[in-house]
């Protein structure tokens, strides 16, 4: 098996932190690509779920912008909070390295499973550290797609790439702009900072649909 690290920012977490699999890293495979367990049990039923809203996740979501990481890249209570989860023993074990690892990780899938954490839609938004294999969940559900609707989970491919591993980093959408742009939330942008940013459609991969209630 072949990595090859690309990320949008300067700091990428390296093989020899001891995560071979992070968000922000895009995976170059020969042979078998992703291990169970995924980023959710597909068969979690929704019934049983709170009757959340994509404007309900959102508000969440918005409530910590301006959450800055430290010099070190971590700090952050979305990476400490995955650290402590029972996903990041799961992924751990999937990817290999070490637990501890994430509290200094690329933070955008870990900041989007816990606004799906605290919104208590965990088993239809998902959760995971790496962006690839959650956007590979999205699509074996049959939740996949172009259309850019609020709430959605983006993926991003900073070379304008359309397969998802090229995946570089994720975010969630708050509105298409109809202009061929797209206004989301998300974490660990270049600023190292939860943010409201305006993005091109140009370098979106795809999009995963969370079940919200009407």
């Amino acid at each position: 098996m072949t990595f090859t690290i690309r990320s949008p920012r300067s700091r990428v977490l390296a093989t020899a932190a001891g995560l071979g699999l992070v968000a922000g890293v895009a995976l170059t495979i020969s042979g078998t690509a992703h291990a169970h367990p995924s980023p959710a049990d597909a068969s979690t039923s929704t019934a049983s779920l709170p009757r959340v809203t994509a404007d309900d996740l959102l508000k969440i979501a918005e409530e910590q912008i301006g959450i800055t990481e430290n010099t070190d890249g971590g700090g952050t209570k979305f990476q400490d909070w995955y650290v402590t989860s029972q996903r990041a023993k799961e992924t751990v074990e999937r990817d290999g390295g070490n637990v501890n690892a994430y509290a200094n990780a690329p933070w955008c899938a870990m900041f989007v499973s816990w606004v799906g954490e605290q919104a208590g839609i965990r088993p239809t938004v998902g959760w995971d550290a790496y962006t690839v294999t959650w956007a590979k969940w999205f699509q074996d559900n049959e939740r996949w797609g172009s259309k850019a609707t609020p709430g959605a989970v983006v993926y991003f491919d900073w070379k304008k790439g359309e397969s998802i591993y090229g995946i570089d980093h994720m975010a969630l959408v708050k509105k298409d702009n109809g202009d061929g742009t797209i206004t989301t939330i998300e974490g660990n942008t270049g600023n190292g900072k939860v943010e409201q940013r305006v993005r091109p459609k140009a370098e979106v991969v795809g999009y995963g649909y969370p079940q919200y209630a009407a």
